[in-house]
């Protein structure tokens, strides 16, 4: 992680990455052009893409949160984000939470990805029950 390179200057790297985040999410709140494409495109998000865009933005929350960075502004911003995405799957007459498993499975894989990202082993009892919604569920054969 960033701290890493900064050993000893930990306020330095969780002002840098509060920074980084902050302008990241903020540019991407505010970017029209990629809120066209979503919204009105040729191509809309669709139900894969809400899925995958509502993990990366968990991830994004989980992250920074674990890291001091998020602050309350961030963490609204971040939900504004999910909300437009969402509303934006929904004007296509599509019910965008029946795409979507319940919040605890996005937070759940986001907790998993940081602990790969950071080395650590995931618990292997926290990794029952967590499935993609989109993988095929295996049968059990007899």
């Amino acid at each position: 992680m960033a701290s890493d390179v900064f050993v000893g200057k930990d306020r330095f790297a969780t002002i840098l990455l509060m920074r980084l985040t902050e302008t990241v999410i903020l540019w991407l709140s505010d970017d029209q052009s990629f809120w066209e494409d979503i919204e009105q495109g040729p191509q809309t998000l669709g139900p894969l893409g809400l899925q995958q865009f509502y993990l990366d933005m968990q991830f994004v929350i989980l992250f920074a949160s674990q890291g001091r960075y998020l602050s309350r502004h961030l963490h609204q911003v971040i939900k504004n984000i999910i909300g437009r995405a969402i509303d934006a799957v929904a004007a296509t007459k599509v019910d965008p939470y029946s795409l979507l498993p319940e919040d605890e499975w996005f937070t759940d894989v986001a907790q998993i990805a940081i602990e790969v990202l950071t080395g650590k082993e995931p618990g292997e009892n926290e990794n029952e029950g967590i499935h993609s919604p989109i993988a095929p569920q295996s049968v059990e054969c007899n």
